[in-house]
C-alpha cells in the first residue's frame, strides 16, 4: 500500500464537484459552507473543469431555463484594464476587459464575500481588496490565498457592438466554484496501517495540501490527522468572534471529506516519526506507514509562568470551546487580557461589548509596536480606550490570585492589582515540534523546521508547512523567516503538495494578513521586520490611512485602514518582482493630497 507514489494510470472513476450553497454576505461573517455533492463520471486527469461545463454532464438535455443570457453593456463601455460589476437577471457578474478581450466571472471573493470590482486587476488576475486572494481572469481559478474555492467563469460574446454574458442560474447564485477533484481509488479497509500521504496537522496548510493533491489527479490514500476534535476550521475567527460555534467555523463539511476520500483522524496525536522506516507512531500506539509526509503541526501558545498560574479561568485560545468559555465567563464581569498582539487585541475588542470591564497588560509601550510602529500602535490604542478598554503598559503579571480556586485578581509587577474573573493569555507561541526531536528531521535552535523553497525538510519525502517552519522569503533576498499567517499556510500547503507530485513548485507568495476590531479592518502586506522608518499618508485620527514601512531605500511592508485597495495593490506590485522605493512614496506624498495610488502600477501620474 505505502510504496508507489507515482500518478495512477487513467482509471474509470467518479469525480465529484462539491458546490457549497451558502455564501458570505459580508467580511467578518462565518466561514461555514454546506455542500451538496454531485457525481460526474471522469477519468482522473488533472484538468480543472468549470462547474458550467460539467453541469451539462449531469443534465444531458439542459433546459434553456437553467441559463440566463443577456446584453450587459456596450463593447466600448470598458477600456482595457477595467472591471465592472454588471447585472445579469437577478444576479451580478464581474466583467473584465484585458488585452482587448472580455471575461466574465463571479463578482464576490469566495473567502469572505468581498466585492472584487474594488480589487486590483494586474497580470491577468484580479486580487481581492480585503485579504489578497487572487483569481485568474481567464479561468476563474484561485491562484493565491486565502480561501479554498475558485470563481465561476461565464461565457462572453460580442455581437453588434454589445457584450453578452451567458451563465447558469446555479453558478450565478453560488458565486463560488470548487475545483474538480479526483476521488480516492484505494480507500483503506478499516484502520489500515499504511497510507501514501500522511499529513500531520489539519489547519490551512494540511487541508490545502490534501485538496491540492486531489485537484492534481492524485487518487491514492491521504490521511489528515489533528489534535483537534473538529474537522478543519477557520482558526483566525476564534479571536475575532469568540461566540462562534464549531459548525459555523468549519471550512469543509463532513460530506466533502467523504466524497474525496480524505480521511481525517481527530484527537490523534503523533508522538514520534521514524523517517528511516517511514512510520508515524500515535499516542494510543497506532502506527501508520507513509510514502510522503507533510508536517504542519502549527504552534502551541505560551503560558504564564508566574505564581498562581494553575488557578481556574485562565485561558489561551486554541479551540472554539476555549473561546466560547471565555465569553460565557466574561459576560457582565471583569476580563483581563495579557498581551497586546493580534490575538490579545482582537479578544479585548470582542469582550468590550460583553464584559463589565476589559484590561490589557503588555510589556511594550504601545500595542502592535514591533509590527505596526509607535504611531499606528498609539492610534489603535486610543480607539480601544474610546471603547472603555484599560491599558497597563510596560509591565507584566507577577501573580494570579484566586478565591475558592477561581481567578479573582491579577497582580502586576508595577504592584497594581486588577480585578479579574477571567484572563486570556496571548503572549505568543512556540512551534509544536517536540515530537520531532529524535526524528532526524532538522530543527533550528528555536524548534522551527527549516525548509527550502519547495517546502522540503532535511529528509527526502518529508515536507513541512505553516506556523512551525522557517523558509526563504523570495522577495526579501531569500531571508529565512517564520511567518505564522493564515494566508501563508495555505500557500505553503499547496507548494508542498505540488512537490510531492514532483512539479518543482516554489513558494513565492507575498505575506498578507488582516485583523478586525470594533467593525474596522486593518490590512497588512509584506514582511516589515527590521523597518527603520514609517511613512503615513491619510488621517490617523480618522482611522483612514496607509502606512509604508521602509528599510533603507525600500518599502518592505504596508498597512492600511479604510484605504482599500492599497494593500492589495502593493502586494500585487511586490508579487510582480518590482521593488517600491522610499523616494517614490515620499515624492508622491509631496505632490498628492488626493490619495490616488495609480503611480504604484505605473498608471496615471
Amino acid at each position: 500500500m505505502g510504496g508507489c507514489f507515482s500518478k495512477p494510470k487513467p482509471v474509470e472513476l467518479k469525480i465529484e464537484v462539491v458546490l457549497p450553497e451558502k455564501e458570505r454576505a459580508k467580511e467578518e461573517l462565518s466561514a461555514s459552507a454546506k455542500s451538496s455533492p454531485r457525481a460526474y463520471p471522469g477519468n482522473g486527469t488533472a484538468r480543472h473543469f468549470h462547474s458550467e461545463e460539467r453541469l451539462t454532464t449531469a443534465h444531458p438535455y439542459p433546459s434553456a431555463q437553467d441559463y440566463l443570457e443577456a446584453a450587459v453593456c456596450h463593447f466600448k463601455d470598458l477600456e482595457n484594464g477595467q472591471m465592472r460589476e454588471v447585472e445579469l437577471g437577478w444576479g451580478k457578474v464581474l466583467l473584465v476587459k484585458e488585452a482587448g478581450e472580455f471575461h466574465a466571472l463571479g463578482h464576490k471573493c469566495p473567502h469572505y464575500g468581498a466585492p472584487l470590482v474594488k480589487g486590483v486587476l494586474s497580470r491577468g488576475r484580479v486580487r481581492c481588496p480585503w485579504h489578497g486572494a487572487c483569481f485568474n481572469i481567464s479561468t476563474g481559478d484561485l491562484e493565491d490565498f486565502p480561501g479554498l474555492d475558485s470563481l465561476p467563469k461565464f461565457q462572453v460574446k460580442v455581437e453588434k457592438e454589445k457584450v453578452y454574458v451567458r451563465a447558469s442560474k446555479q453558478a450565478l447564485q453560488l458565486q463560488r466554484r470548487t475545483k474538480v477533484m479526483t476521488k480516492c481509488i484505494s480507500p483503506s479497509l478499516g484502520h489500515s496501517g499504511s497510507t501514501n500521504v500522511l499529513i500531520v496537522g489539519a489547519g490551512a496548510a494540511g487541508l490545502v495540501c490534501a485538496e491540492t493533491l486531489r485537484q492534481e489527479g492524485f487518487s491514492d490514500r491521504i490521511v489528515l490527522c489533528t489534535l483537534d476534535r473538529h474537522l478543519p476550521y477557520d482558526r483566525p475567527k476564534l479571536s475575532k468572534s469568540l461566540d462562534a460555534q464549531p459548525e459555523q467555523l468549519t471550512l469543509r463539511p463532513k460530506e466533502f471529506f467523504r466524497a474525496y476520500g480524505i480521511e481525517v483522524l481527530t484527537e490523534a496525536q503523533v508522538v514520534t516519526v521514524d523517517v528511516k522506516n517511514k512510520k508515524a507512531v500515535f499516542k494510543d500506539g497506532f502506527k501508520l506507514e507513509y510514502s510522503k509526509l507533510l508536517l504542519a503541526p502549527g504552534s502551541s501558545p505560551k503560558t504564564l509562568s508566574c505564581k498562581g498560574k494553575e488557578v481556574e479561568n485562565v485561558f489561551t485560545i486554541r479551540t472554539p470551546e476555549d473561546a466560547n468559555r471565555v465569553v460565557r465567563l466574561a459576560r457582565g464581569r471583569n476580563a483581563v487580557v495579557v498581551g497586546a498582539g493580534f490575538l490579545g487585541m482582537e479578544v479585548a475588542a470582542y469582550l468590550s461589548e460583553k464584559a463589565h470591564s476589559v484590561s490589557v497588560v503588555e510589556l511594550e509601550e504601545t500595542p502592535f509596536r514591533r509590527f505596526l510602529g509607535e504611531r499606528v500602535g498609539r492610534t489603535l490604542m486610543k480607539m480601544f480606550e474610546n471603547y472603555r478598554v484599560k491599558f497597563y503598559m510596560q509591565t507584566e503579571v507577577s501573580e494570579l490570585r484566586a478565591q475558592e480556586g477561581k481567578l479573582k485578581e491579577v497582580v502586576l509587577k508595577s504592584s497594581k492589582v486588577v480585578r479579574a474573573d477571567v484572563c486570556v493569555v496571548g503572549i505568543g507561541a512556540v512551534p509544536a515540534t517536540g515530537f520531532l526531536k529524535q526524528s532526524g528531521i532538522s530543527l533550528d535552535n528555536r524548534g522551527f523546521i527549516p525548509v527550502n523553497k519547495m517546502m522540503q525538510t532535511s529528509v527526502p519525502g518529508v515536507f513541512a508547512a505553516g506556523d512551525a517552519v522557517t523558509f526563504p522569503l523570495a522577495w526579501r533576498n531569500n531571508r529565512r523567516v517564520n511567518i505564522p499567517h493564515w494566508q501563508m499556510a495555505h500557500a505553503q500547503g499547496r507548494v508542498a503538495a505540488q512537490n510531492m507530485l514532483a512539479q518543482e513548485a516554489e513558494i513565492g507568495t507575498v505575506p498578507y494578513l488582516w485583523t478586525a476590531m470594533f467593525g474596522k479592518s486593518l490590512r497588512y502586506a509584506g514582511y516589515g521586520e527590521g523597518f527603520d522608518d514609517v511613512i503615513i499618508q491619510g488621517d490617523l485620527e480618522e482611522l483612514k490611512f496607509v502606512a509604508f514601512y521602509t528599510k533603507g531605500d525600500e518599502v518592505i511592508a504596508v498597512a492600511s485602514m479604510n484605504y482599500d485597495p492599497i494593500v492589495s495593490k502593493v502586494a500585487e506590485v511586490l508579487a510582480s518582482g518590482r521593488a517600491i522605493r522610499k523616494r517614490e512614496v515620499e515624492l508622491f506624498m509631496l505632490h498628492s493630497k488626493t490619495g490616488d495610488m495609480s503611480w504604484l502600477t505605473g498608471k496615471g501620474s
